[in-house]
């Protein structure tokens, strides 16, 4: 597999989990500007939720111009860098099995692996470290026994999935040998699937009938689709898990308020998906296959063209009070999974793991707090991704 996802991203280093004040002014002062790339080309930058969803749905934009790659006789392996209709096909055969009905009856077995989780960090003692412990394994485990990887080959996943949302964090033979190593890995767990199915996704992707049709997904396809689906479906969530964390406990007041009725929780995760950010102010780029004209601005073809959901998610056009968390906001079009043909796939599967943790944190650790000083927390850096390296935590009374 080609490392192709993050080629060309321009990022807008994001300070902590603060959204970019000067981005979000722009939103209702000018949601379609000019800016300039850090290697110095010209580009658009769109701020304003109404222009960003008419970004993500205009055919025009192209996300497989951007990465460069066609014009190294290279093809996108990653479902975020394809267009249609190879994006279509292929995201096609995963789509059934992300329904929100097939998602919801994971809701117990996830509940069940969370209690498992909390109950281990609870015997090791505090303070424990809930980013290792808890936001990580969830979201792994679940995606893992979803797709049917065996729980020994977990630990060998979780850092090459984490590598390939490196932009500075690690070398290119690093990007490189976890390709390799995640490639192969996902080959050797799709011939064992074809040749003794099981009652997971991969089993169903290699025998779909489909498979046996005029348009089958070639072995590569299928690898491919596999390592994008574990790569967008956990490292992301355990970032969140984090973050939603680290926002409601450095804000006690709104932890009291989910402990003291967790039927908020849903409404709460909503809410923390549109204020807090996962990624830089400034996303994947697109480059413009035709003139279009977006919030009064002709972007010409071939235009690059940036998008801020961040900045998009605090529109005052959309959202009253933007720059506070209303745990219980009624109207919530947040753009946080993105929009159009590259809407999140596994958005259903996001939404119940972060309602899952969140909910078992604020009921089985009431009086969770963080157990040191702000200071001493440290950010990662140079990733796609946001959040801490650690999160340490305690929770009897204080």
């Amino acid at each position: 597999m080609t490392n192709s996802r993050w080629q060309h991203q321009e990022e807008i280093e994001g300070v902590r989990l603060d959204v970019d004040p000067a981005l979000v002014a722009k939103n209702s002062t000018e949601p379609v500007g000019r800016t300039t790339l850090s290697d110095g080309r010209p580009a658009w930058l769109v701020t304003g939720w109404a222009e960003t969803r008419q970004v993500f749905t205009h055919p025009a934009f192209s996300r497989t111009l951007a990465t460069g790659l066609r014009d190294k006789g290279v093809e996108p392996t990653f479902m975020l860098d394809m267009d249609p209709p190879t994006q279509s096909r292929i995201r096609s055969r995963a789509t059934r099995a992300f329904t929100h009905r097939r998602i919801e009856q994971l809701r117990p077995k996830s509940e069940r692996i969370a209690d498992e989780l909390l109950d281990a960090l609870v015997a090791e003692g505090e303070p424990a470290d809930l980013v290792g412990r808890f936001a990580q394994p969830l979201p792994l485990t679940v995606m893992c026994d979803m797709l049917g990887v065996p729980a020994q080959d977990r630990a060998v996943l979780h850092p090459w999935s984490e590598v390939l949302l490196s932009l500075t964090a690690h070398r290119q033979e690093e990007i490189d040998s976890a390709c390799a190593g995640l490639d192969s890995y996902m080959a050797g767990l799709l011939r064992q699937r074809r040749a003794e199915p099981a009652d997971d996704l991969l089993s169903a992707l290699v025998h779909d009938p489909r498979q046996r049709g005029d348009d089958p997904l070639t072995d590569d396809e299928l690898v491919h689709l596999g390592v994008s689906l574990l790569v967008s479906g956990f490292p992301a969530t355990a970032s969140q898990i984090t973050n939603f964390s680290y926002v409601l406990l450095s804000r006690p007041d709104l932890w009291r308020r989910l402990r003291d009725d967790p039927a908020l929780v849903p409404g709460a995760v909503e809410e923390l998906l549109r204020f807090v950010p996962l990624g830089s102010d400034a996303g994947l780029p697109r480059v413009a296959t035709e003139d279009v004209e977006i919030g009064g601005q002709l972007i010409r073809a071939g235009d690059t063209v940036m998008v801020s959901r961040p900045s998009a998610n605090r529109d005052r056009a959309v959202f009253s009070r933007p720059d506070e968390i209303a745990l219980d906001r009624a109207d919530n079009p947040h753009l946080a999974f993105g929009y159009g043909i590259h809407h999140c796939l596994g958005v259903h599967l996001a939404r119940l793991e972060l309602q899952v943790a969140i909910g078992r944190l604020v009921t089985r650790l009431p009086d969770l707090r963080i157990a040191v000083p702000e200071d001493q927390l440290q950010w990662r850096t140079g990733l796609v991704v946001r959040g801490l390296r650690e999160l340490p935590v305690a929770w009897t009374a204080a």
